[in-house]
């Protein structure tokens, strides 16, 4: 049994070791953080960037193991979720600047004028999509 435990141990140590410098090296070669900082214009908060993002993994990673139940009232949920979401967003928003996706999307379906309509759908389908898992799967 104590084999069976120590095998489980380090397989989950090694692909969580795998999967975090999967990430981190993700975030570095493409310079995520930096291009985030240079499109918001708080260069001098770097530092504040990247622990908020190592902080981040950490509280969602003990979440996902734990399942917390958190006795908070909706009314301080909801400015916490719409604080997740824009950070969440904007680290989408520099990936994206990063890797030029929007350009290069724009021209594979032949909207190069209107970058904006593009845009606007992918928000749209977001919010649609996030709404939609939330009545669905979250509140039943």
């Amino acid at each position: 049994m104590t084999i069976k435990i120590l095998l489980v141990l380090f397989i989950g140590l090694a692909s969580g070791l795998s999967v975090g410098a999967g990430f981190v090296a993700f975030l570095t070669v493409l310079g995520v953080i930096p291009r985030l900082t240079q499109l918001s214009k708080t260069m001098g908060l770097i530092q504040y960037y990247e622990w908020a993002v190592v902080c981040g993994v950490l509280v969602g990673v003990w979440a996902s193991l734990r399942d917390p139940l958190l006795h908070i009232s909706a009314y301080i949920l909801i400015p916490l979720g719409l604080t997740g979401g824009v950070f969440v967003g904007m680290l989408a928003a520099g990936l994206t600047e990063v890797v030029n996706v929007f350009p290069i999307l724009a021209k594979r379906i032949r909207v190069d004028g209107q970058i904006i309509i593009l845009v606007m759908a992918i928000v749209l389908g977001k919010i649609f999509g996030s709404i939609f898992q939330w009545l669905y799967f979250v509140h039943q």
